[in-house]
């Protein structure tokens, strides 16, 4: 069997994930097209982008020529067409909205050639969910990538009833030409396996803020000290963005007619969204940036005796 070789990339929504896995690709070497409807999605995509230069120059060895090699296998674009035009494969990294997404592929569906594959890297929704509005149910699966991708290098990779063999394969192999460890998820799950427990793990912890039985220190102090872990779930939330999190809060309270998830999206929208405070990208969120609490020192530490008044009156109900 010939695999189809997956040189040309565009990716549809320059938000967080959209952006990193452009620059992520890049630097692997693919040609890359980052589209978004608006210039200043593009505009924060680039400034994200620059912030991701200096991380892969300090933490994963890239030389400056390398730098200046990924950069130039970046394009961006408010075009559909032009974004559409030579793209071997498409990855559809737009808001986690059902009706956002159907718009975006009927309106991909219009220029895209004929070889083309596309994948979703939705957070929650099903590929069967879309396949249709693709018009090309058997080039379209799902690929999954986890926030921060140049260290937590997972994609999962999970198909729909109509998807053809190679289609999976070509898109598996990309995965792995750009450096992932590609998860195969063997049937159809809301979330594929990392979301499936890490979406479960961040809405316990927000009803716990929400609700008022503790705070995000707090809570992400109990986690890191009992997993021996470096982030707690409200910074993990923080590098998710908050856009995200509300989405997901809003769509699944509305489903499931989650009374508490309608209630965490609610209390995301104020205290975050219409503050402005997206989380890491815009440097505000659980935590402020780009010295979190969380990661200061002390954060894990026994404290004083002489606060154990002071502690132990917060234990009392309010």
């Amino acid at each position: 069997m010939t695999i189809q070789q997956l040189d040309r990339l565009t990716v549809l929504g320059a938000g967080v994930l959209g952006g990193q896995i452009a620059w992520h690709s890049a630097f692997k070497g693919k040609q890359v097209m980052v589209y978004d409807l608006y210039e200043k999605g593009l505009a924060q995509c680039r400034t994200d982008q620059q912030r991701y230069a200096e991380i892969y120059l300090a933490e994963l060895g890239a030389s400056a020529a390398d730098l200046e090699a990924t950069r130039s296998r970046l394009s961006f674009t408010t075009d559909m067409a032009a974004a559409a035009a030579q793209a071997d494969l498409v990855i559809e990294a737009v808001p986690e909205a059902p009706e956002i997404k159907i718009a975006t592929y009927g309106e991909l569906a219009k220029h895209l050639p004929a070889h083309s594959l596309i994948a979703t890297n939705s957070s929650t929704l099903l590929p069967s969910q879309f396949a249709a509005a693709t018009g090309r149910p058997e080039k379209y699966c799902a690929l999954h990538f986890a926030n921060l991708i140049w260290q937590m290098n997972v994609a999962e990779v999970m198909a729909h009833a109509e998807t053809a063999r190679d289609t999976l394969t070509a898109v598996t192999r990309f995965a792995i030409e750009i450096g992932m460890v590609p998860i195969p998820v063997r049937k159809e799950q809301n979330g594929y396996v990392l979301n499936s427990w890490l979406v479960a793990l961040l809405q316990a912890s927000l009803s716990l803020v929400v609700n008022g039985v503790s705070t995000p220190q707090d809570v992400d102090r109990t986690f890191m000290i009992t997993n021996r872990c470096a982030v707690g779930p409200c910074g993990i939330a923080d590098v998710v963005g908050m856009t995200t999190a509300y989405n997901i809060s809003s769509y699944w309270g509305a489903v499931n007619n989650d009374e508490q998830l309608l209630k965490n999206a609610a209390y995301i929208k104020a205290h975050y969204l219409d503050r402005g405070k997206l989380g890491l990208q815009t440097g505000a969120g659980f935590y402020q940036y780009p010295d979190p609490e969380y990661a200061q020192a002390g954060f894990l530490d026994i404290p004083d005796p002489g606060r154990a008044e002071e502690i132990a009156s917060l234990a009392f109900p309010t």
